[in-house]
């Protein structure tokens, strides 16, 4: 039996009473990485409705928390400061010939007097 939620939405039914009902139905879909099946369920569907959201989930839930958990990763450097010469880490790969700061003394640069750029 189709879930039925209440609401003003466009293509809905009346029910006799004045009502609008618009059936959602839970709808199967299968997951563009990892080829399983999962369920579009109705109160998803409302949910997307609601939202004004226009595509159906592509992912299942766990392709798609493992892919948003992949996102926060960075890339640890271990180098040495080129103003100080204390030992730090940084969220890149330097690049050759240019200087690498800590965070105390890329803290003072972006605090200091800023020189002007000429174009």
């Amino acid at each position: 039996m189709p879930r039925q939620f209440f609401g003003a939405i466009p293509h809905a039914s009346c029910d006799g009473q004045g009502t609008r009902i618009m059936d959602f139905i839970d709808k199967t879909l299968k997951c563009v990485d990892c080829g399983n099946e999962f369920v579009f369920t109705a109160g998803e569907q409302l949910f997307f409705h609601d939202k004004q959201f226009k595509n159906e989930p592509k992912r299942c839930k766990a392709c798609k928390s493992k892919r948003a958990s992949g996102r926060t990763v960075r890339p640890e450097t271990r180098t040495t400061c080129s103003e100080c010469g204390a030992e730090t880490t940084v969220p890149f790969k330097p690049s050759q010939g240019r200087p690498v700061l800590c965070r105390s003394c890329f803290q003072k640069k972006q605090i200091g007097p800023q020189p002007a750029r000429v174009n």
